[in-house]
């Protein structure tokens, strides 16, 4: 997994210097991506694939967090986070609405889960796109909720 990203990060300072236009990552690409983010989801991934559920795929990458975040394993939840990052910059407009609505979204029940050291951890190394994300989901949240 690090390698492939290692590989990523290549890639793009490689385009970057040639002035290669990259393709941008539509749900079937993020897919793929995915499977090798992913390796130990592989088969729940290509069945959520089959039955044309991406969002079920996001989904899942949260709970697998989740799981990962019970075991405190912070600096992978971290990795994990820069991995669907790198998805989000790269995706389409359905991408990264998928990605803002479920995996962003989840970062309420991440914070919820951990310890404030963990959590203060987590959130250092978020990327800003998420943190701002994050930041307008939580206003808009306690906006909506204080009124009802």
């Amino acid at each position: 997994m690090v390698q492939f990203w290692l590989k990523q990060e290549c890639f793009e300072k490689y385009l970057k210097m040639n002035n290669i236009e990259k393709k941008v990552i539509n749900e079937s690409g993020a897919i793929e991506h995915l499977k090798i983010f992913y390796p130990s989801l592989q088969n729940e991934i290509v069945q959520l694939s089959a039955q044309n559920n991406f969002a079920g795929i996001i989904q899942t990458t949260v709970d697998h967090m989740k799981n990962l975040l019970k075991e405190s394993k912070i600096n992978i939840v971290n990795h994990n986070i820069k991995m669907m990052d790198w998805l989000y910059r790269n995706g389409t407009k359905t991408v990264k609405q998928m990605i803002e609505n479920l995996f962003v979204r989840s970062f309420r029940s991440f914070k919820k889960q951990t310890d404030i050291n963990q959590w203060n951890l987590l959130y250092q190394y978020m990327p800003l796109s998420f943190q701002r994300i994050y930041v307008k989901q939580t206003k808009m949240d306690e906006v909506l909720f204080k009124r009802h």
